[in-house]
């Protein structure tokens, strides 16, 4: 079912260009277990440099990749190549449980001269293969694409000799499944929209760098060479809200993780969020979070 593109957030994570190492040199591949709302509210739209599948376990939830939003649900897999936008939102009154599958792209292999990278890895890397966003157990050949997922989670649970050749191996063939059996949607050429997706990834770096200071509408359009009255049309366009309203939730955020990470006032948290009135702070914590700042600051609350 498609939604409304939303506005997605996650208080873990520092910077919608994600840097952050989440693979070995040696081995670089890495399996995270996540839970929302339980570990995080929800995963704010972000991209990195590395390979990203996102294996739904159990329960429901929206996933965003790129301009597409969509309702996502146990079993499904969602595919986040190198420097495709991609986020994860919570629905009231439901859990979901998944796996966050990140890997250096090299790892499956890096030379220039390799047919199969010059082929598939490469624009893969690039940006420049539109593999399908979403495989559901809908699809005839949904069984061996997850077999593929299921035998390297396997494969990292026991560690058995040689299985590192053996997670390789079902990436791999994960990939020839996908671009074999869905030829139509996996297809070698420029992502839609790039121009747009790449201004959003811009104004989303320009408030990550600035959100603890004054932040106009004049000042955000300037960074995509738009004019402020069509800069907020087009930020709701590709957003689904308002470039104030995305801001406000944006700092929200920040000034939920400080709350629970750190032992500064809820002054000194509004402040370098960007809020410079209290009042206002509380009454809009309030209104996204359903609870006061000091009420999520007290132990057991959840968010």
């Amino acid at each position: 079912m498609m939604k409304n593109n939303f506005n997605i957030h996650n208080p873990s994570i520092q910077s919608y260009h994600e840097t952050k190492t989440h693979t070995g040199l040696m081995f670089p591949y890495n399996v995270y277990l996540c839970t929302i709302p339980d570990d995080f509210p929800s995963v704010f739209l972000h991209w990195q440099d590395t390979m990203e599948i996102i294996y739904i376990k159990k329960g429901t939830g929206l996933a965003q990749v790129d301009l597409s939003v969509f309702e996502v649900h146990g079993g499904d897999i969602i595919l986040a190549p190198p420097g495709r936008l991609h986020g994860l939102e919570h629905i009231p009154g439901m859990h979901m449980e998944y796996e966050n599958i990140i890997f250096d792209l090299a790892f499956l292999g890096s030379d220039p001269i390799d047919l199969c990278s010059q082929n598939y890895l490469i624009p893969l890397k690039q940006n420049r293969m539109s593999l399908p966003q979403c495989i559901t157990s809908c699809h005839v050949h949904y069984d061996s694409i997850a077999a593929c997922l299921n035998d390297a989670d396997m494969l990292c649970d026991e560690k058995p000799a040689g299985y590192e050749l053996g997670v390789k191996a079902d990436m791999l063939r994960l990939f020839s499944l996908i671009i074999r059996f869905m030829d139509t949607e996996a297809k070698i050429n420029e992502s839609s929209h790039p121009l747009d997706i790449d201004r959003l990834k811009t104004v989303l770096q320009f408030i990550e760098d600035h959100y603890q200071h004054p932040i106009s509408v004049e000042a955000a359009a300037h960074t995509c060479s738009y004019s402020p009255s069509h800069f907020m049309r087009w930020f709701r366009r590709m957003t689904g809200t308002s470039f104030i309203k995305y801001l406000n939730r944006f700092r929200l955020n920040k000034a939920l993780e400080e709350l629970k990470n750190t032992d500064r006032t809820i002054l000194e948290i509004s402040q370098r969020s960007g809020f410079d009135n209290l009042s206002n702070f509380n009454r809009l914590f309030k209104k996204q979070f359903h609870k006061t700042p000091r009420e999520l600051r007290s132990p057991g609350q959840q968010y």
